[in-house]
């Protein structure tokens, strides 16, 4: 073997190892600035409201409690899950609506300020009144029944950036119970809560 084909071969070895180098200290580099978009992709967040409803069972409204989690995995898309609570306080009817939702939400951005809009659909368990004692004065009979219904509902509200990881929310709700007899049932629940929004 010649001396100039030993080199040849020694050249085009150095230029491989070079070009190897330079691949893998690019992908690093390449690797390092996709790191934080790719992190940043979603905002989650996680809170509690009080609501006040209109039970569309009894004439009095009814209060309650919820809890929800929402992840925006786009800027304007995200999806929503929440539970939420309402009993009525009079101790001779002893109902309660209690609603399991999921689906997706479309969100604005104007600062601090966050409207959105929300599509749901869930389940919802109805505990009917008390039927009441046949002897006067006797104890009741108890609970006519618990029964669960399919459910879907439409939303509106705002989230407020209050701190970097705290938002404050104002929500109203329109709910509408499938196969609740005689003619559906639609309550209107509304919303008044806080969350934790992770980074």
């Amino acid at each position: 073997m010649s001396n100039r084909s030993t080199s040849k071969k020694i050249a085009k070895l150095a230029n491989d190892l070079l070009l190897l180098c330079l691949i893998s200290f690019a992908a690093t580099r390449l690797h390092a600035q996709a790191l934080p978009t790719a992190t940043s992709a979603g905002v989650l967040q996680a809170g509690g409201e009080f609501n006040y409803a209109n039970s569309d069972y009894v004439p009095q409204k009814i209060k309650g409690g919820g809890a929800y989690v929402n992840f925006d995995f786009k800027y304007h898309w995200g999806i929503e899950a929440e539970f939420h609570q309402i009993n009525d306080p009079n101790p001779n009817t002893n109902i309660y609506e209690r609603t399991y939702e999921i689906g997706p939400r479309y969100v604005l951005h104007f600062g601090r300020i966050e409207p959105f809009a929300k599509v749901m659909y869930g389940r919802g368990v109805f505990q009917y009144p008390e039927v009441p004692s046949l002897t006067p004065g006797g104890p009741p009979q108890g609970n006519a029944a618990i029964l669960a219904y399919n459910i879907g509902a439409a939303g509106v509200g705002v989230d407020y950036r209050l701190r970097r990881s705290i938002n404050v929310r104002v929500e109203y709700e329109f709910q509408k119970w499938l196969g609740f007899p005689p003619n559906d049932l639609s309550p209107q629940v509304l919303g008044v809560g806080a969350a934790y929004r992770f980074h």
